[in-house]
């Protein structure tokens, strides 16, 4: 037996043994929040009909959180499926105290990344929903900058979310704006700026791509993002056979067929990920209880994807599709990446800035020694901060093209192999 199938099988004994004395616990907890998203779920059921213009606010309220110097609110707002359907969101808003410059405050669009497909993941409706945010969110208020953070469409609202599918990631930031600008006392201005990590990450870099045309009325200084699932083919490449392909796989098959009808989850999943991908998509990837099961599953030697689902012509031609090509040189781009991210590996966006910046890309690189993937956003936050300040400021952003990469663009011969 390997040693990390001993320390899984430990500690399901120990988990067996310690059942007793804390389920009764674990039950409250459970029923607890159970009440809690009961509660909730009148605030996020839409109004029918949806209202047809995008960024409408359809309600507000207090969020339950404190924030030195600002108020936070919740709220319901109006977006839009890549169709053209209507949908809604929710969102968390933290609005500045301090007084609005003459021009409206500028806004911060904050892109969360992967939390699971369930009501209760939706980063407003959680207990802690600035959680991600707390290293850097009390220096945008000091610097008098609205903070929104859509949930995304279907999370947390009728779905299904649509998982690292551009346009519908860039419409739901996008409308976040609109809906916090939508929002008398906010005052806030047209200028907005995005910052997101992960498959936030991936809704920023989309966002600068197609911000400006989806709302031309707004002013997208620049776009930042930490750690992007940006480079899908070669991630998915990289990753379908790993915990990661666990995780992520189940949102993938959940969201992509929802787009396109030539995606069948029984063309790239075994019987084992067929059976089970609905009920894993809808479990929070903060619970301790989905990590064990799905290290476990791998450790035990069950795969959820048959193979790279990306050798599949439809699915690979997908992936392509939803991989954000270079930014015009007009849009700048600040670009943080961990060299010990085992989840959004380092190579695949050491090619991204590679391709891009010959491409004549605005590319700032901040590359991150030592540092794993949930740690990016967070680590790179100040320099994010300082960086998207710049830009509001107007001034022309540095660029790192031409800097040597501590991380080769190309995937090992491990991983290559």
């Amino acid at each position: 037996m390997r040693p990390r199938q001993v320390v899984l099988t430990g500690l399901a004994i120990a988990v067996l043994v310690a059942g007793g004395m804390v389920l009764g616990r674990w039950d409250a907890a459970e029923v607890d929040e159970q009440q809690a998203q009961a509660a909730l779920e009148p605030f996020y059921t839409p109004p029918s009909p949806i209202p047809a213009v995008p960024g409408t606010l359809i309600r507000s309220e207090p969020l339950g959180v404190e924030v030195p110097g600002a108020d936070a609110l919740r709220l319901l707002y109006a977006t839009q499926r890549p169709d053209g359907t209507p949908a809604v969101s929710g969102a968390f808003a933290v609005i500045p105290r301090s007084p609005a410059p003459a021009g409206g405050r500028p806004v911060v669009a904050w892109a969360h990344g992967t939390v699971g497909m369930g009501d209760a993941c939706a980063a407003s409706r959680t207990a802690d929903p600035l959680a991600e945010l707390d290293v850097w969110l009390d220096e945008m208020v000091g610097l008098g900058w609205i903070v929104v953070g859509t949930d995304y469409a279907g999370l947390g609202t009728p779905g299904p979310e649509l998982f690292l599918v551009g346009e519908a990631e860039a419409r739901d930031v996008v409308n976040s704006v609109r809906a916090v600008r939508n929002l008398a006392e906010s005052r806030a201005g047209a200028r907005y700026a995005v910052y997101g990590h992960s498959q936030g990450g991936h809704s920023s870099l989309w966002t600068g791509h197609l911000g400006p045309s989806l709302a031309p009325e707004l002013d997208l200084v620049g776009v930042a993002a930490a750690a992007p699932a940006a480079r899908l083919v070669e991630i998915m490449g990289a990753q379908w056979d790993t915990t990661v392909g666990w995780g992520i796989g189940p949102e993938v098959l959940v969201s992509w067929p929802a787009v396109d009808d030539a995606l069948e989850p029984a063309q790239v999943a075994t019987s084992t990920g067929l059976d089970n991908y609905q009920r894993i998509a809808q479990e929070c990837t903060s619970d301790l209880g989905l990590a064990v099961e799905l290290v476990a599953r791998e450790e035990f030697g069950e795969k959820f994807f048959t193979a790279d689902p990306t050798s599949q012509p439809a699915w690979r031609e997908f992936a392509d599709a939803q991989t954000p090509p270079p930014m015009p040189a007009e849009m700048p781009v600040f670009l943080a990446q961990g060299t010990a991210d085992e989840v959004v590996l380092a190579w695949p966006n050491a090619i991204l800035e590679k391709e891009w910046c010959a491409a004549g890309s605005s590319l700032t690189t901040l590359w991150l020694g030592d540092i794993g993937h949930l740690a990016a956003a967070k680590t790179a936050g100040p320099a994010a901060v300082q960086w998207i300040a710049e830009r509001f400021a107007g001034r022309s952003a540095a660029d790192t093209c031409g800097a040597p990469t501590p991380v080769a663009p190309q995937a090992p011969a491990a991983a290559a192999a």
